[in-house]
C-alpha cells in the first residue's frame, strides 16, 4: 500500500517551491509524515521465547491522517449507540454551490459555521411548522469538503430521526418518505444561506473578499438557481443507523487503499464518477495531488460533527428519556409493532497489551523499553530502558 506520508516525502519539496503552506497545513503534513515512525516514539518489544526484537511506533492521531481514524470512529459509534430511538431515520445531504468555493478557502470558519447553522435553521423551521411535524426535531451533521476526485465539493451529511417532540410531550412521526419536500428544503435553505452571507459581509467578517460588488453579484446570481438537496428513503433498522453515520464521521478526503500507483512525477488513485456510476482511475501530478488534498484541511479546533435539537449535548440526556417514552406511548396507542433496538457493545482496547511474536508465533512480545518522541528529524532516537 502506498502511504500518504510517502507522497508527501517525495513531492512536498516541489510543492513548497510554488505554494505557501499555512501553519495548519504545515502541522498536518508534519504529523502525517511522522505517523508510526521513530519521530513519534514507541515501544521496544522483545519475545522471551525466541529472542526476537521489534519496534512499535505511536500514531499521530491527527484527524486528517488516513491511518488514525478507525479507533476514533469506533469510539464515536459506541458513544452514540445509546442515543438511538425507535424511529425511522432520514439521510439528507445539503450541498453548497461551487460559486462559494473560493469564499470557503478565504474564510473557511465563517462559511462553514453559516452552512451548519442555516441547514439546521431550515430543518428546525420546517419541523415546527404546524402543517408538518409541529414539534422539536433533532439532527446529527457531518461536514465533508471533498468529492471523489479530491475536488472541492462542500456538503453536509445530516441524519435526522423521523419525528418531532410536540409541546405536549407527544411524538409526532414523519408523514413523508423524504421527511420534508425537497424543493421546499432547497429554497428555504438557499434563502437562509444567502441572507447569512450578506449579513456576514456587512459585519466585515468576509473582509478578504476585496472585489467591489462581488458579494452582491454572486449572491444575486445564486438566488436565481436551484440549490442541491439530496434525500434518501428512511432507514428503519435502528441498530444500523449509528454504523451508517460512523462511516462519515471520521472519513477523510481519500483513503490510502484508493492510491494505486506513484512514480517520479504522478500519483494515481481510483474514484467513482457519479455521472455514469463507474469506477475510474485519475492520475495527477504530485504537486496537484497535494494541492487538492491540502484544501480539505479544516481550521484548527473546528468541529465538523455537530448535534442539534434534542440530540444536542446540552439536552440529550434529559430529552432522550422523554422521547423514548413518547414513542412508546404512540406505538401502544396505534398498536404499532415495537422494533427491537440492539445495543451493540464494541470492544475498544485502550491500552497496549502486547502482540504475538511474528517470528515464533507462540509467545507474546513484551515491552522492554520506550522510545521518546523526537522534535526534529535529525536527532537520534533515545532508548529509555
Amino acid at each position: 500500500m502506498i502511504h500518504l506520508a510517502t507522497i508527501f516525502e517525495q513531492f512536498l519539496p516541489e510543492y513548497d517551491q510554488h505554494h505557501q503552506r499555512s501553519s495548519q497545513e504545515y502541522n498536518v503534513c508534519s504529523h502525517i509524515e511522522a505517523c508510526r515512525t521513530p519521530i513519534m516514539g514507541g515501544f521496544h518489544l522483545h519475545c522471551d521465547e525466541c529472542g526476537y526484537d521489534d519496534w512499535l511506533y505511536h500514531a499521530c492521531r491527527d484527524r486528517h491522517c488516513p491511518r488514525c481514524q478507525q479507533k476514533a470512529s469506533l469510539e464515536w459509534e459506541q458513544k452514540q449507540l445509546s442515543h438511538q430511538v425507535d424511529s425511522d431515520y432520514f439521510h439528507l445531504v445539503f450541498t453548497l454551490p461551487h460559486e462559494l468555493n473560493a469564499w470557503a478557502i478565504l474564510h473557511p470558519t465563517i462559511i462553514y459555521n453559516c452552512f451548519f447553522q442555516c441547514v439546521w435553521d431550515t430543518l428546525n423551521t420546517l419541523g415546527h411548522d404546524k402543517k408538518r411535524l409541529d414539534g422539536q426535531i433533532s439532527m446529527t451533521a457531518v461536514l465533508h469538503t471533498w468529492g471523489q476526485n479530491l475536488s472541492q465539493h462542500i456538503h453536509l451529511h445530516c441524519l435526522v430521526p423521523g419525528g418531532a417532540l410536540g409541546d405536549d410531550n407527544e411524538w409526532h412521526p414523519a408523514k413523508s418518505n423524504y421527511l420534508f419536500p425537497i424543493r421546499v428544503m432547497s429554497r428555504l435553505f438557499r434563502g437562509k444561506m444567502v441572507s447569512a452571507l450578506r449579513q456576514a459581509y456587512q459585519a466585515g467578517d468576509l473582509n478578504r473578499i476585496t472585489n467591489a460588488g462581488e458579494v452582491s453579484d454572486v449572491l444575486n446570481q445564486l438566488m436565481k438557481k436551484e440549490w442541491v438537496v439530496y434525500a434518501k428513503h428512511p432507514m428503519n433498522q435502528p441498530e444500523t443507523i449509528v454504523r451508517y453515520l460512523a462511516r462519515y464521521t471520521r472519513k477523510i478526503a481519500i483513503s490510502e487503499s484508493r492510491i494505486i500507483n506513484m512514480d517520479d512525477k504522478t500519483v494515481s488513485f481510483t474514484y467513482k464518477d457519479y455521472r455514469d456510476n463507474q469506477n475510474k482511475i485519475l492520475t495527477l501530478t504530485g504537486e496537484e495531488f497535494i494541492r487538492r488534498y491540502l484544501q480539505h484541511i479544516l481550521p484548527s479546533g473546528f468541529m465538523r460533527m455537530r448535534h442539534y435539537g434534542w440530540l444536542s449535548n446540552a439536552s440529550c440526556k434529559k430529552k432522550l428519556v422523554i422521547i423514548k417514552e413518547a414513542i412508546k406511548t404512540y406505538q401502544m396507542r396505534y398498536h404499532l409493532v415495537t422494533k427491537e433496538i440492539k445495543h451493540i457493545v464494541i470492544e475498544i482496547k485502550q491500552d497496549f497489551e502486547g502482540i504475538t511474536c511474528p517470528k515464533c508465533k507462540k509467545a507474546m512480545m513484551k515491552i522492554i523499553g520506550h522510545l521518546l518522541p523526537l522534535k526534529k528529524y535529525k536527532i537520534e532516537p533515545t532508548l529509555i530502558a
